[in-house]
C-alpha cells in the first residue's frame, strides 16, 4: 500500500472512531487533507474525485475489519460513524515483557511521519467545535513522561513498508571504510533498533548473501522495486547478534590501543584496563572480536592500535581505502 493511501485511511479511521456523532461526507471532506486536495484539483468542484476516493477508502477500511455504520439524520442527511464499542478488540492478556515491547513499538510513530498526519484530521475536527471521544486506553495527558524510540532516518518508513509488503529496494550505502556510497539491491527482511541506531537485515542480491545495514549510512532516497523475493526469508533474523559481532561485542580475545585523552568515551566504557601514558595519551585493553577494526576506524587519529598485529593491519588497510577514495 502506498504511503499516501495509508495516511489517508488512517486519518479517515481516526475521524470515524474519534467522534461521538456521525460525520457527513462534507465534514470529512473538509477535515482530511487528502480529500481537500482531491476536491481542489478535480473537475466540477472536485465532487466526483472526492466521492470516488471516499467510497474506495470506506470499502478498504471495512475490508480491513473496521465496522462503519451509515446513519440517516432527521433531515435525511447521511452520516458515518465507527463506534468504539463495536470496533474494540476482545480482552488481550499480556505479560509484563510483552506489554513493554508493545508500548515501545507504538512509540516509534512519535517521530515517524505518520504520527503528525494521523492526528491532523482529529485536530481540525476539534478546532471546528465537534465533540471528540476520549481514548479510555490512553488516559495520560499529552507530554507525560514516557519512553520513546527515536526515528530520525528518512529511510525508516519506506524500509518498514517494504519489509511489510515484501518489496525489493535499492539505495546508496556508505560503509564505514568507504569514502563514497555504493548502490545496494536488497530484499528487506526486518528492522531492529539496537543501542539507539536502526538496522535493516535482508538479502543482498548482488553479493548473494545476508547483510545488515545501518540506516544512518543510507544516503539519498530508498527506491522500491517490483518483483518477488529470490531468497527465502528465515524464520528468525539475528540482527542484533550480527551487529554485535561486527562491532566486536562478541569478543574472542583482547586488544591494546592508545587513545587520546578526553576522546573515545565508548571505547573507555568497554575498556578492561586503562593506564595513563602521559603526553595526552592513555593505553586501553579492550575486548577484541570480528568487526572491531571497522569501529576503531571511526575514531580516526585519536586511536592507535598496539596489538595484535592483525588488528593493526586491518585498521591501516581501512584507513588507506578511505584515503584513496
Amino acid at each position: 500500500m502506498a504511503i499516501a493511501k495509508a495516511e489517508r485511511l488512517m486519518n479517515l479511521a481516526l475521524c470515524l472512531l474519534g467522534t461521538r456523532r456521525p460525520l457527513t461526507k462534507r465534514e470529512l471532506r473538509e477535515s482530511i487533507e487528502a480529500y481537500i486536495e482531491a476536491a481542489a484539483t478535480g473537475s466540477g468542484g472536485g465532487d466526483e474525485a472526492f466521492n470516488r476516493m471516499f467510497e474506495r477508502d470506506k470499502d478498504d477500511l471495512r475490508e480491513l475489519g473496521l465496522i462503519i455504520e451509515t446513519v440517516e439524520s432527521v433531515d435525511g442527511e447521511i452520516g458515518y460513524l465507527a463506534r468504539r464499542d463495536s470496533n474494540r478488540l476482545p480482552p488481550i492478556t499480556l505479560d509484563a515483557e510483552e506489554a513493554a515491547a508493545l508500548g515501545l513499538a507504538a512509540k516509534v510513530w512519535q517521530q515517524a511521519r505518520l504520527a503528525g498526519a494521523a492526528s491532523g484530521a482529529l485536530q481540525k475536527l476539534r478546532a471546528a467545535g465537534m465533540p471528540l471521544a476520549e481514548d479510555p486506553y490512553d488516559p495520560q495527558p499529552a507530554g507525560a513522561l514516557e519512553p520513546r524510540i527515536p526515528v530520525h532516518e528518512a529511510a525508516f518508513e519506506p524500509l518498514m513498508l517494504a519489509c511489510r509488503d515484501r518489496r525489493p529496494v535499492m539505495f546508496d550505502y556508505r560503509k564505514s571504510n568507504a569514502a563514497q556510497p555504493e548502490q545496494r539491491y536488497v530484499e528487506p527482511w526486518t528492522l531492529e533498533c539496537w543501542r539507539g541506531h536502526w538496522y535493516l537485515a535482508g538479502w543482498d542480491r548482488e553479493r548473494a548473501a545476508e547483510r545488515v545495514f545501518r540506516l544512518s549510512r543510507i544516503t539519498g532516497r530508498v527506491r522500491l522495486r517490483a518483483g518477488a523475493y529470490t531468497a527465502e526469508v528465515p524464520d528468525h533474523v539475528t540482527v542484533r547478534e550480527t551487529v554485535e559481532r561486527w562491532s566486536g561485542e562478541t569478543a574472542t580475545s583482547t586488544a591494546r590501543i592508545r587513545l587520546r585523552s578526553g576522546h573515545g568515551y565508548p571505547l573507555r566504557a568497554r575498556a578492561l584496563h586503562t593506564r595513563p601514558l602521559g603526553d595526552g595519551w592513555d593505553e586501553l585493553e579492550i575486548p577484541y572480536g570480528h568487526g572491531l577494526d571497522a569501529w576503531l576506524v571511526e575514531f580516526g587519529p585519536d586511536v592507535v592500535v598496539l596489538a595484535p598485529d592483525e588488528l593493526r593491519a586491518d585498521v591501516v588497510d581501512r584507513l588507506r581505502a578511505v584515503a584513496k577514495g
